[in-house]
C-alpha cells in the first residue's frame, strides 16, 4: 500500500515537530517477548479467584480427548471404547494433558481455556457404533470421567490456570444425558411403555448412574411418576417447537427441563463444579433445546437448598461469573431471524437478564461466507451493524471461525481468508475463541493434536513457530494492549457490495480510535472516503499489518481518507491524537455525473465527469483498482468512459463507481447503479425416479437412522442457464431434508459438481477427490464445488489427487431453496470460472452423497451414519450423478 503521492509533502521534521510518536507494527517478536515475561508465574494457584472482565478475554477451546494425552493409564478402560485409529473411539487426551500444555496456550495469547464437558459419559452407543469421548452423553453429572481423569486433576488444571491469571470455562449441557433408551415414530404420548426401547447392550452402563436421572425407565412406576424424561422419539423436522424442545436430539435422552426436580438436579449438579473445582464460566450446550425460562431459574433461583448458579459462583468471590449459551443456527444474507431468536436467551421479556452472553453463530456464518467463499464484504458489514443494533451484550457474546460442531475452516477456505478472519474477530466486539489446532493449520474437524491420537498423522503438533501460531500470538498482544479493541464500538466505514474487497470499519472508545481495514479480493482495491470523523491532516498511525508494515496515512482536505489496499491484506491504523498536518490544497475536485436509478440492460456504460485540465484519472467499478479504466480529461477538465457490464450478474447487487485522481489523492463522491443480467437456458435434463443407489450395478443404501430418508439425494433434473461468463444450475431433487435446520437450507445431501471450462488449452484433472472415482466419458475438471447444509466450496484443479481436494478458490456460489419444490439453485458469478465471456461448451457432472467433516463412510453394510452396499474397498462415493453434460448443448 503507498498514501497517496501529496503525502510525499510531508517532511519526517514536521512529524517530529508535531509531537507524534509512532510505534512499530505489533509482531510475534513483542508477543514472544510478553510470553517470556509470564514464564516465572507459579504452576500453582488458588482454587477460587474473582471473576475477571470477561470482554478483555481470549478463550481457546479445547477437546479434551483430542488435545493431549499426559496420563496413558486412563486411555482403555478396557470396552473397546478407546481406539485412536477411529475418529468415533475415545483417543487418550485428558486433563492432565490440558494442564501440561499451559505454556503453549498461554504463549498463544489465551487468557482462559475452555474444555468440552469432563463428566462421566457413556462410552460407547450401541445404536450408533459411536463413543462418548467429546463428553455430551452424560451418566453422571458431578463425576469426572475415567479417561480425562479425576477430581483433582480438575482441581490442579484450575489451579494452575488460576496461577497464571487464566481462567477455566467448562461446557455444560442441560438439554440430554446420553442414548440409554428410544422411542420408535408410532409411540403414544399417553402411554410412555409403548414403544419403549432400552439399549441394554449401552457401555459400560445401561443408564445413568446419577439420582434422580437413573430413573429411565418408564416400566416401573417411579421413573414414570417421577417424570425426569420427556418419553419421546428423535426429532423428526426441528421447525416444529414442540419436537426441538421435547423430542430426542439424536437419539440423546431429552431431560424434561419443566420438571422442578429435574431443575433443581441441574443446579445442584453444576454447582459442585464450580465449588470443588474452581470454574469460572460456562458453556452451555444445545440451548435452542431447552425453553429460554430455564435459563433465568438456572442462574438465578433462590432455592435456599439448591440456589442458582450465579448465587453459588457469588459465594466463591466470582461476582462476574459468565454463562455462554450455544444457539446454534447461521442467518442467510441479510437476515437476522437466527440473532432474534438468540435474543430471547440473552434477556426476558422485560429486559431482564437470562443468560449474559450466547456464541454469535450469525457473526460466524457471515464472516465464513466472505473469508472463505468470497461474498461481498457488505453483508459481513450488515451483519456487524445489526449485532450491535440487535444484541444487548455484544462485548460478551464469543465469536469463532472454528470449532467441533462445524467444519474447520481451512477445509473450504484458504489460509490467508483465516488470518483476515482472525483479525475481524480480534478487532471486533465479542470473546474471541480459538478452536484448538486452528493455530497449526488443522483442517479435520476433530482431528488430535497429540501424535498417538485420531488424525494426527503420527505426530504432535505443538509447534509454537508455525506461521499461523506467531501469527495468532501477535494479534492476541495487539488486542491485549488496546482495550478499545475489546471495549469500543465499530462503525462501519466501507464493505464492498458486488464482490470480494473491502471491509472498513472504526472502533471507537471514548477518544480512542483504531481502523481497521481488509482487502478480501485477489486484486488491489481503493478504499475511497473514507469517513473516520478527523479534521484534515489528522495523522493515521500504522500497528498492524497482515504483512510488512502499515504505512502512516494522513486525513485528506475534504476531511475523508482515500487509500490503496494491495490484494488479500489487512492493517490497523490509530487515528492519533497529534495536532493535524498542514495539507497541500487540492484542485478542482473530481466529479462523477449522476446515473440512471433505472437498471442496466446494456453490455456497456457511459460515465463522465469533471476533473483538473489534462488529469490523468482512473475509473474505478466496484474498488477493483486492477481493472480500472484510465483516461484523460481535456483541455476543459471534461472526460468519460465506456465500462463493461457484461460479468454482472446479479440484478440484486448495486455497484459503486468512482473517478480516482491518484496525483491529487482525491476520489469522486461514489455514484451507483444497478444491472438486469440476461440469463439464457443453456441445457436442460432430466434423471430418474429411485436410482439413487449408487453407480450403474451398484445397491448401495442409504444410512440407518431415522434423519436419513431417501429420496434426499435422489436427482431429478438440472436446468443449466448462463449469462456471460456467469452460471445458474437449477436441480430438481427427490426431496429437501431440513431436519438438522441447515444453513444452506438442505441436509443429508452434499452436492460435488466438476466443471471442464471451454478453453480446451488448460489441462485439467480426472480424478474425483475423497469420492473413490474418476470422471467419466474421459472428461476432466478444471474447477470443482462441495455443498451441503454448512460448507460450500469451490475449488480449482491445481494440486487435486484422491486425497487432495484441490486448490482453493472462489468466489463460491449463491444457494436459494425452494422445499416445496424441491429444488436448489446454485448461483457462480463469472469470477469463478476465471471471468470467461462464455460458458457455451463447458461440461459439468454432478453427483450427491452425504458429508460430516468428510464424505461419510461407505462399508457393505449399512449404519446409523455409514452408507451400506459395498463391495470393495474403492467403490466410489456417488449416489446419484447427472452428467457428464455439454452446457449449452446435449447429454
Amino acid at each position: 500500500m503507498k498514501a497517496a503521492s501529496w503525502m510525499a509533502s510531508i517532511s519526517l521534521q514536521a512529524l517530529f515537530l508535531t509531537g507524534l510518536v509512532l510505534a512499530p507494527t505489533y509482531s510475534w517478536a513483542e508477543a514472544k517477548d510478553q510470553i517470556a515475561q509470564t514464564g516465572d508465574r507459579q504452576a500453582v494457584g488458588p482454587l477460587h479467584v474473582p471473576s475477571p472482565d470477561w470482554r478483555d478475554q481470549i478463550i481457546y477451546f479445547v477437546m479434551t480427548d483430542r488435545f493431549d494425552d499426559g496420563d496413558t493409564s486412563n486411555n482403555d478402560q478396557g470396552f473397546g471404547e478407546y481406539d485412536p485409529t477411529q475418529r468415533g473411539r475415545f483417543s487418550g487426551g485428558d486433563l492432565k494433558g490440558v494442564q501440561k500444555r499451559l505454556d503453549y496456550i498461554q504463549g498463544l495469547g489465551a487468557t482462559a481455556v475452555w474444555v468440552t464437558p469432563p463428566v462421566e459419559n457413556q462410552w460407547l452407543d450401541p445404536a450408533t457404533g459411536y463413543g462418548g469421548y467429546h463428553g455430551y452423553w452424560a451418566s453422571n453429572l458431578k463425576k469426572v470421567d475415567r479417561h480425562l481423569g479425576d477430581l483433582k486433576d480438575y482441581q490442579s488444571l484450575s489451579r494452575a490456570l488460576h496461577g497464571r491469571g487464566m481462567y477455566l470455562v467448562q461446557d455444560i449441557v442441560l438439554n440430554h444425558m446420553g442414548n440409554f433408551f428410544n422411542y420408535s415414530t408410532d409411540f403414544d404420548p399417553a402411554d410412555p411403555v409403548k414403544s419403549y426401547r432400552p439399549f441394554t447392550n449401552s457401555v459400560p452402563m445401561q443408564a445413568p448412574t446419577q439420582y434422580p436421572f437413573s430413573l429411565n425407565d418408564p416400566r416401573r412406576a417411579e421413573d414414570r411418576a417421577a417424570g425426569i424424561y420427556h418419553w419421546t422419539p428423535d426429532i423428526q423436522d426441528l421447525s416444529v417447537r414442540q419436537q426441538e424442545l421435547n423430542y430426542q436430539l439424536s437419539g440423546l435422552d431429552d431431560l424434561n427441563t419443566e420438571n422442578a426436580r429435574v431443575r433443581r438436579a441441574l443446579r445442584e449438579s453444576y454447582a459442585h463444579w464450580i465449588k470443588a473445582a474452581g470454574v469460572d464460566a460456562f458453556r452451555v450446550d444445545t440451548i435452542f433445546y431447552v425453553p429460554p425460562e430455564l435459563m433465568t431459574d438456572f442462574l438465578y433461583s433462590k432455592d435456599k437448598q439448591a440456589p442458582g448458579i450465579t448465587h453459588v459462583a457469588a459465594r466463591t468471590g466470582r461476582d462476574n461469573f459468565h454463562v455462554f449459551g450455544e444457539g446454534f443456527g447461521m442467518d442467510k444474507r441479510f437476515d437476522d431471524r437466527v440473532a432474534r431468536r438468540i435474543n430471547e436467551y440473552l434477556q426476558g421479556p422485560n429486559g431482564e437478564v437470562r443468560t449474559p452472553g450466547m456464541i454469535n453463530f450469525p457473526l460466524y456464518g457471515t464472516a465464513l461466507d466472505v473469508f472463505a467463499r468470497g461474498r461481498p464484504p457488505a453483508e459481513l458489514a450488515w451483519r456487524i451493524d445489526t449485532m450491535m443494533a440487535l444484541h444487548p451484550r455484544p462485548h460478551l457474546m464469543p465469536t469463532f471461525l472454528d470449532n467441533h460442531d462445524v467444519d474447520r475452516f481451512l477445509s473450504g477456505g484458504t489460509e490467508t481468508g483465516l488470518r483476515q478472519g482472525l483479525l475481524m474477530l480480534m478487532t471486533l466486539p465479542g470473546i474471541p475463541v480459538i478452536y484448538y489446532g486452528t493455530e497449526q493449520g488443522f483442517t479435520a474437524q476433530r482431528a488430535a493434536m497429540f501424535a498417538q491420537g485420531w488424525g494426527s498423522g503420527g505426530r504432535d503438533h505443538f509447534d509454537t513457530n508455525s506461521p499461523l501460531y506467531r501469527y495468532i500470538a501477535g494479534l492476541t498482544h495487539l488486542r491485549r494492549s488496546n482495550t478499545v479493541l475489546s471495549r469500543g464500538t465499530p462503525k462501519i466505514l466501507a464493505g464492498e457490495a458486488a464482490g470480494a474487497g473491502t471491509l472498513a470499519y472504526m472502533m471507537q472508545d471514548g477518544l480512542e480510535r483504531f481502523l481497521i481495514a481488509i482487502n478480501t479480493a485477489d486484486h488491489e482495491v481503493l478504499a475511497d472516503n473514507l469517513d473516520i470523523g478527523a479534521a484534515p491532516g489528522t495523522v493515521l498511525q500504522g500497528l498492524w499489518a497482515m504483512t510488512g508494515q502499515a504505512p502512516l496515512l494522513v486525513v485528506g482536505e475534504n476531511q475523508r481518507l482515500t487509500t490503496r489496499l494491495p490484494a488479500h491484506s489487512g492493517f490497523v491504523w490509530r487515528v492519533t491524537k497529534a495536532p493535524p498536518l498542514p495539507v497541500k490544497p487540492g484542485a478542482i475536485a473530481v466529479t462523477l455525473a449522476p446515473l440512471s436509478r433505472e437498471p442496466i440492460t446494456t453490455p456497456s456504460l457511459i460515465v463522465r465527469g469533471q476533473a483538473a485540465p489534462s488529469a490523468r484519472l482512473k475509473i474505478v467499478l466496484d474498488g477493483n483498482l486492477a481493472a480500472a479504466v484510465a483516461v484523460t480529461a481535456d483541455a476543459e477538465g471534461r472526460w468519460d468512459a465506456a465500462l463493461s457490464t457484461a460479468a454482472m450478474t446479479d440484478e440484486t447487487i448495486t455497484h459503486r463507481l468512482t473517478a480516482y485522481d491518484e496525483a491529487r489523492g482525491q476520489a469522486s463522491p461514489a455514484e451507483t447503479f444497478k444491472v438486469r443480467p440476461n440469463w439464457r437456458l443453456a441445457t436442460q435434463v432430466s434423471d430418474p425416479a429411485g436410482d439413487d443407489t449408487g453407480p450403474p450395478g451398484a445397491a448401495y443404501h442409504y444410512p440407518t437412522d431415522p434423519s436419513f430418508a431417501a429420496p434426499t439425494m435422489d436427482l431429478r433434473g438440472l436446468r443449466a442457464l448462463t449469462a456471460g461468463g456467469a452460471l445458474k444450475l437449477e436441480i430438481d431433487m427427490g426431496a429437501i431434508s431440513q431436519v438438522w435446520s441447515p444453513q444452506n437450507g438442505f441436509d443429508h445431501l452434499a452436492l460435488t459438481g466438476y466443471i471442464q471450462v471451454p478453453d480446451q488449452t488448460k489441462a485439467g484433472a480426472r480424478v474425483m477427490p475423497l469420492q473413490r472415482g474418476v470422471l467419466p466419458d474421459d472428461m476432466s475438471w478444471h474447477y470443482r464445488f462441495r455443498i451441503h447444509g454448512w460448507s460450500n466450496a469451490l475449488f480449482s484443479h491445481d494440486g487435486a489427487s484422491p486425497t487432495n481436494e484441490g486448490a482453493k478458490s472462489g468466489p463460491a456460489p449463491s444457494i436459494q431453496v425452494d422445499k416445496e419444490a424441491k429444488r436448489i439453485t446454485l448461483t457462480f458469478p463469472a469470477a469463478a470460472f476465471g471471468n470467461l465471456d462464455t460458458l457455451d461448451g463447458a461440461k459439468l457432472y454432478l453427483t450427491t452423497w452425504d458429508y460430516d467433516a468428510a464424505y461419510r463412510s461407505l462399508e457393505p453394510a449399512a449404519g446409523a451414519y455409514i452408507f451400506g452396499g459395498a463391495t470393495s474397498a474403492s467403490d466410489p462415493k456417488i449416489m446419484d450423478a447427472i452428467g457428464p453434460i455439454v452446457i449449452g448443448g446435449s447429454k
